[in-house]
């Protein structure tokens, strides 16, 4: 190696400063370096803010990490591989109950529609009833769809050991119900609506009246320290509201896009835009934590979760607020 002449060292800093500042300004302090780890249930949510184009301007970055279920995306934000995702309220008390260091920052609610109890086509099931001694796979432990199972099992007068619960991950599920292992399955969304496209499935029943019909965005408490990340998760949430407002007032395009999301026929997704569409934003207020609360200890009477929690502790509302 030889040394720089003076002027030439001095140039070769200047540069290299140059250089340090253009790093600098390219991928520093804006806030459109600011990086957003959204975990995504099925890809629904991505894909549907795309089709809304509400992707377009974003003043952050978002990562994606798609999940096939609840639970799987509750499991990322407890190992802080993700900051945000959303989920039904069962499956969101059960992380916390878990120990997951989380707080809700947003809430929508659609009656409970949207999680269903499907038998097959020439199934001899036709009322809750009849589901006396069969085989259900309400998916996953905890999941809406074993709330809403318990529920229905309830309605007809039936317990837990009327039948013959199998919990099995959404795609197992769907093996066992398209092979006739199994006799009812509870699942949601775009499960359902293959499920109901491809095979003909039946709705026994949907969770409207046993549900809450909550989807809870939830945020790590590491990200909400970051001041910047707290921004970019309101105006996230902001998009999310915004992308229920669109399938409201496009409902054409909204099946164009679901037909295509589920690989579905467009009577299909038509099947599936009210549910998506009954989305209302609400806030997180004292009666949000209460239904909470509630569903932590219907599941604790259950048996399905232990211990006691506050989830008024769990809620931020000074996040996600409609503004």
């Amino acid at each position: 190696m030889f040394a720089l002449p003076p002027v030439r060292r001095l140039i070769a800093v200047a540069a290299a400063l140059l250089v340090a500042v253009g790093t600098l300004t390219a991928c520093g302090s804006s806030e459109a370096e600011v990086v957003l780890r959204v975990g995504d249930q099925t890809g629904e949510t991505e894909s549907r803010l795309r089709a809304a184009g509400l992707l377009n301007d974003l003043p952050y970055e978002i990562e994606w990490a798609r999940f096939p279920a609840a639970a799987n995306l509750h499991e990322a934000l407890r190992a802080d591989a993700v900051d945000i995702g959303s989920a039904a309220d069962s499956p969101t008390v059960a992380a916390i109950a878990g120990g997951s260091q989380i707080k809700a920052v947003a809430a929508w609610n659609n009656g409970g529609k949207g999680t269903y109890v499907l038998v097959p086509e020439d199934s001899p099931i036709r009322t809750l009833a009849d589901l006396k001694g069969k085989r259900i796979s309400p998916s996953t432990r905890g999941s809406v769809a074993h709330y809403l199972v318990l529920g229905a099992l309830q309605q007809a007068g039936l317990s837990e050991s009327d039948a013959t619960l199998n919990f099995l991950s959404p795609t197992d599920a769907s093996s066992a119900f398209s092979t006739g292992s199994i006799d009812a399955w509870a699942t949601w969304g775009v499960y359902a609506a293959r499920t109901r496209g491809e095979l003909g499935a039946r709705v026994l029943t949907d969770g409207a009246g046993i549900n809450s019909g909550l989807s809870v965005l939830s945020a790590t408490d590491k990200s909400l320290t970051d001041p910047a990340k707290r921004e970019a998760i309101a105006d996230f949430a902001d998009r999310v509201d915004r992308s229920y407002t669109w399938a409201q007032l496009n409902p054409a395009a909204f099946d164009e896009w679901y037909a295509e999301f589920a690989r579905q026929p467009l009577d299909i997704a038509a099947q599936i835009r009210p549910e998506q569409t009954a989305y209302r934003r609400i806030p997180l207020d004292d009666a949000f934590a209460a239904q909470l609360q509630n569903t932590f200890n219907t599941w604790t009477r259950a048996g399905v979760l232990q211990g006691h929690e506050n989830l008024h502790d769990h809620v931020d509302p000074t996040v996600g607020a409609p503004r």
